[in-house]
């Protein structure tokens, strides 16, 4: 808000103004570059253009946040905590088949879901890995995603935030409950050294820290910009029509959301947070928002998670882990319309 946010508005903004304004203020490439006009402005959010919203969600929605989380989280591991976290949480993650150690990877999730499945390599049995990396896939949002909620949602209210967070917290233990009854398999105890604390190194703490915001920066600015050209395309070409079409008894019947938000979630495959974006360039009430995000949140992996989670678990396990992501997201979108 502070930094990023002026950088956008009073610097980039008015020279996409200026090469709105040389392209004829339409058009193909118009639309492709600079994006739809709001009342004959640049919104940084709605326009939906490569350098307009292709630029501003990474650097000036997401990025703060991410800075922030993976200070915290590199700080956590220098300094010793998390094999404590890993001893406190065990009972409790033991009743959902998995031992504390689970923790980690799941911590590691919330920075992004692709290192997060990739740690599930530490847990001992192949269940441990199953149930967490689906738990990861379905109820653990990315800090990039974190960001768009918190600050799409947020500007409702901070309690539809901590709606969204709670849903997901309870579909995260619910969800590890019930696959404890039924994934067969074995859980083993938790054998872990409990390093001693350490002050952490501030050089080694901001090295870590620039090469994940370098790598976040990396994966997030091509495929978002990509993913932005595709969807140009093809709503140019009327696809996304008959795919809202074909999904209107479930998008506004069952989730009861309007049935242009069907393009957010097929984005969502490409760039989660990328798709919670594109929600705010519809006009959508406090709880539209809050079941669009959770829905979001729990609908299928990005196609980074998605790679990594077939060569985690096989193709076999893939099935499986999508199987159980399509049921837990239909159950718990129409509860939340219910509710709400």
């Amino acid at each position: 808000a502070y930094v990023f946010e002026p950088l956008f508005e009073e610097l980039w903004k008015p020279l996409m103004m200026d090469l709105s304004d040389a392209l004829g203020g339409g058009g193909f490439w118009h639309e492709v570059l600079v994006g739809k006009l709001i009342d004959g402005e640049i919104d940084m959010i709605e326009s939906f253009g490569m350098l307009t919203t292709g630029l501003f969600i990474p650097f000036g929605a997401v990025l703060p946040y991410v800075i922030a989380f993976y200070l915290i989280l590199g700080f956590m591991e220098d300094l010793g905590y998390l094999p404590r976290v890993a001893v406190l949480i065990d009972n409790l993650l033991h009743r959902m088949g998995i031992h504390g150690y689970s923790i980690i990877p799941t911590l590691l999730g919330m920075g992004c879901n692709v290192p997060g499945i990739l740690a599930t390599r530490i847990l001992e049995s192949r269940r441990e890995r199953f149930i967490v990396a689906t738990l990861i896939s379905i109820a653990v949002p990315c800090a990039a995603m974190q960001a768009m909620i918190i600050g799409l949602v947020g500007d409702e209210g901070i309690q539809y935030v901590a709606i969204v967070y709670a849903t997901l917290v309870l579909v995260w233990i619910c969800l590890g409950l019930i696959m404890n009854r039924f994934i067969t398999g074995f859980t083993p105890e938790l054998l872990i050294e409990i390093p001693p604390y350490r002050v952490p190194s501030l050089k080694i703490l901001f090295r870590k820290l620039w090469m994940r915001i370098t790598g976040f920066l990396r994966e997030a600015i091509p495929v978002l910009l990509g993913g932005i050209f595709v969807v140009t395309i093809l709503y140019a070409l009327d696809v996304f029509e008959h795919i809202a079409s074909a999904a209107e008894p479930l998008v506004s019947g069952l989730f009861g959301l309007p049935r242009e938000t069907t393009a957010a979630l097929i984005i969502g495959f490409l760039r989660k947070d990328m798709a919670i974006g594109m929600l705010g360039g519809f006009d959508l009430s406090a709880h539209q928002l809050v079941v669009g995000s959770v829905v979001l949140a729990m609908f299928f992996p990005c196609i980074a998670s998605f790679v990594v989670l077939t060569k985690e678990l096989g193709v076999k396990g893939l099935f499986g882990s999508i199987g159980i992501m399509l049921m837990a997201t239909i159950a718990v979108g129409s509860l939340l319309n219910l509710i709400l």
